[in-house]
């Protein structure tokens, strides 16, 4: 049998050693926190696009994530409602996507029963959003809820050959995201490159293609650098996120984000690309900061 004080010891060692990598990794933060919030805007190569999602920034109010997003060299803003767009020009930002489409992730286009509601939504804002200046709006597979992937897969282009025409007649890129099923969003159709892939290549249009969430589909496919390679005419847009806790994109994880983005610059991508983590940093913006630099090879 163990010794019992042997092993309070080697507990006690354990608690001690947590706690003083929660101590180091603080410190750490403010070190970066002030490395990040100082670095000049304009050492930025910006041969990527800088955008970052506004619901990550939730308890900022919007005109001050976009003035302190701009001097930290954001360039635009993802997921925002067309009614946000003017705040979003007063402070020299663009709406690199546009969302607000009814039913949101669970309740999509893999139901004819949406498609009607879903429709409408694009007949009223596709003409809003093309005169705002915007060039990309959001959609969602929905769950499956029992529907297999062959039906989900038919439902979704019926429902997008409806919307596409619009988006053509207007240059808008309608774009559906890649969700992860496993860990945030259980159930959900559109959870695998190839489903999407498939899907794309049904509809058969070039209004539509897929945001390739680099995050989720970590999770979901891995192989991230040869999935962008081979699949890169049917994504539109990007989005990051440090896995695994969808936090920060630095040593903290297991992606190399520098290679990421010199894959997708390969392909002759020249849209946005959005950060899509959830700051753990006390000052959000420095982490933003951070990810932005990241990013900018």
């Amino acid at each position: 049998m163990n010794n019992p004080m042997h092993r309070r010891d080697a507990l006690k060692k354990v608690a001690t050693g947590a706690a003083a990598l929660a101590a180091t990794r603080a410190f750490a933060n403010q070190n970066e926190t002030s490395e990040a919030m100082s670095m000049p805007t304009s050492d930025l190569k910006r041969n990527i696009h800088h955008s970052a999602c506004r619901w990550c920034y939730k308890d900022i109010e919007l005109d001050e994530l976009c003035r302190r997003g701009k001097e930290v060299g954001l360039e635009a803003l993802d997921l925002v409602n067309v009614d946000e767009i003017p705040t979003l020009r007063e402070n020299g930002l663009d709406p690199s996507l546009i969302w607000g489409v009814p039913g949101g992730i669970v309740s999509g286009l893999n139901r004819l029963e949406n498609h009607d509601n879903i429709v409408s939504f694009f007949e009223t804002n596709i003409p809003q959003v093309a005169n705002a200046g915007a060039k990309r709006v959001i959609c969602f597979s929905g769950n499956r809820d029992g529907l297999d992937d062959e039906e989900g897969l038919e439902n979704c282009k019926i429902g997008l050959q409806r919307i596409t025409p619009i988006a053509e007649k207007h240059g808008i890129l309608v774009v559906m995201e890649l969700l992860n099923s496993k860990r945030n969003h259980p159930d959900y159709q559109c959870d695998h490159t190839a489903w999407g892939v498939e899907l794309v290549k049904r509809v058969e249009s070039e209004a539509f293609k897929l945001l390739y969430d680099i995050y989720h589909m970590q999770i979901m496919d891995g192989d991230v650098i040869a999935t962008i390679q081979e699949n890169h005419p049917y994504f539109g847009h990007y989005h990051t996120g440090g896995v695994p806790g969808r936090h920060e994109i630095d040593e903290t994880q297991e992606l190399f984000y520098p290679a990421i983005m010199r894959a997708i610059l390969e392909t002759g991508y020249d849209g946005y690309v959005a950060q899509e983590f959830v700051p753990s940093w006390e000052d959000p913006i420095a982490a933003l900061a951070q990810g932005i630099r990241i990013c900018d090879v």
